[in-house]
């Protein structure tokens, strides 16, 4: 990427857009009320944002690249996109006009409120583009309807109730494209198996290759990255599955592998731990005891 526009405020994203700030920390865009000089970034392959933002996209023919994939949009998506985040932009159509709308809030509008306090946990905020949240017709005019109290309380005169009111609506707003992720989880059953079983597969080849060796105990990235998926959402993915997170779901292969590999009587604990991917054999020891309940020795001599 070549020409990268940072938008480093709401402020700065509206001035892209030709709309008028209504407030410093927040801001929406609806793109029917952008004039054409507003509706193409025109000169820059990608917008890097400092702040959080809702992309509610109703038109086809624009593609986003985020983590190295491409998106096609359909109606009623949403993308969401977090701070420190690098989005390029390229256009099927020459001449085409983004519909929908942009929410945008910056950090500092967080602060001392709950939302506050947990907005980490919308992990949605780093999924790549590709694992956008689809819309049903009943979800996207919810959706609409808590953009439009923003849109609302924008349009009033500042007061002591605004940034309440304000963040009220967000919060509310992410916990419900929560509960729809969720059931796009379950839609995508299907989907979300055969991830799981490429996974699996990709756990069995690494333990018995010599990556341990090399590159240590595998990381949940390690096979985000090698199943095409960000690393929140493939957490997600494997959490809603499984019940357990993605790094106790390796954990668990790791001691299944570890416990035939203790069987050996020619391999010393220190052997097994440094064939796993350990540096140092106590905490192949620790985790060994804190997931089977007996240390590795003790294990052998049970068995």
């Amino acid at each position: 990427m070549k020409n990268v526009y940072n938008i480093n405020t709401v402020r700065d994203y509206l001035a892209l857009r030709n709309q008028e700030v209504l407030h410093p920390l927040v801001g929406v865009v609806d793109f029917n009320e952008v004039d054409e000089s507003g509706k193409v970034i025109s000169g820059y392959d990608a917008l890097s944002f400092n702040c959080y933002a809702v992309f509610l996209k109703d038109s086809i023919g624009c593609k986003l690249k985020y983590g190295g994939k491409d998106y096609d949009y359909d109606e009623g998506t949403l993308v969401f996109v977090g701070p420190k985040q690098v989005v390029g932009l390229t256009y099927n159509e020459p001449n085409y006009r983004p519909k929908g709308y942009a929410l945008l809030f910056h950090p500092d509008l967080l602060i001392g409120t709950e939302l506050g306090r947990k907005i980490s946990n919308y992990n949605f905020f780093s999924y790549a583009t590709k694992e956008a949240l689809h819309l049903s017709a009943k979800e996207r005019k919810l959706v609409l309807s808590l953009i439009d109290k923003v849109q609302y309380e924008l349009g009033q005169n500042l007061d002591k109730h605004s940034k309440k009111l304000i963040v009220s609506s967000l919060e509310l707003l992410l916990d419900y494209c929560t509960r729809f992720y969720d059931r796009q989880f379950l839609t995508r059953e299907v989907e979300n198996k055969g991830a799981l079983d490429k996974f699996d597969k990709l756990l069995i080849e690494y333990f018995a290759s010599d990556k341990p060796q090399k590159f240590g105990t595998p990381s949940v990235g390690h096979f985000a990255e090698q199943l095409h998926l960000s690393s929140n959402y493939f957490g997600d993915l494997v959490k809603k599955e499984t019940g357990r997170s993605a790094q106790e779901y390796i954990q668990d292969k790791l001691i299944e592998v570890a416990k035939n590999k203790v069987f050996d009587p020619n391999k010393s604990v220190s052997e097994i731990a440094y064939e796993l991917g350990f540096k140092y054999p106590q905490h192949f020891s620790r985790l060994f005891k804190q997931k089977v309940g007996h240390s590795p020795n003790e294990f052998r001599m049970m068995n």
